[in-house]
């Protein structure tokens, strides 16, 4: 059975290694999105830098990602009854998320993981995921600022954990295994955008203009 969870794990890490938004980047507007902009190799980036067509479909390539991975681990579990569903689940939806941050195929530097992690929630919970998803998009809207929206809804992500215990896609005894999970991925999800944090507390961070 430990073969199972090394392969899974294996298999979402390859998964989030598939660095869209550099092989949009590229196909679309014939440079690596991360010699551009922020250096990010994230939707938000190549909005700036490429365009608005390029960036819907690096995000839901990068929120498929998470999606595909959680179902791959589902399946599974569903095949090898004997296996720990939640556990599986959970280690390929960090692995995707991993993988997307950093990617063997493209040197290890890729994106900051929130698509992709986005993903992972509205798959492992459509109701969490949702409210994550509501609460970063007024956060963006009202401050136009993108990374903070992320960062308050990786944050939030735990404490929904602790409330709402229904509508998982495999159910694990108390939900305590999704709880620990959540706080590893908010950790990762914040210390990715540790440099806009920075800026957001000095008022540099770049903001997103809507008449564009």
């Amino acid at each position: 059975m430990i073969v199972l969870y090394i392969v899974i794990t294996i298999l979402a890490y390859l998964l989030g290694s598939i660095s869209f938004s550099v092989i949009i980047s590229k196909k679309m507007a014939g440079f690596d999105v991360r010699e551009k902009g922020s250096g990010n190799a994230g939707s938000t980036n190549v909005l700036r830098t490429v365009g608005k067509k390029a960036a819907i479909l690096t995000l839901i390539c990068d929120i498929l990602k998470g999606v595909v991975a959680v179902g791959i681990a589902t399946i599974a579990s569903l095949i090898w009854k004997e296996a720990n569903g939640p556990l599986l689940i959970q280690l390929a939806a960090g692995a995707v998320v991993l993988g997307h941050t950093f990617p063997i195929f493209f040197g290890f530097k890729g994106g900051k993981g929130v698509a992709t992690a986005l993903g992972v929630l509205l798959i492992c919970n459509w109701q969490i995921g949702l409210i994550c998803l509501v609460f970063a998009l007024v956060i963006m809207a009202v401050t136009r600022i993108v990374s903070l929206g992320s960062i308050m809804a990786a944050i939030l992500y735990p404490v929904l954990t602790l409330f709402i215990h229904e509508h998982y896609i495999i159910a694990g005894e108390g939900n305590y295994s999704y709880l620990i999970f959540s706080i590893l991925l908010a950790i990762l999800v914040v210390y990715n955008h540790r440099t806009n944090l920075k800026r957001i507390l000095e008022g540099k961070e770049n903001k997103l203009s809507f008449k564009k």
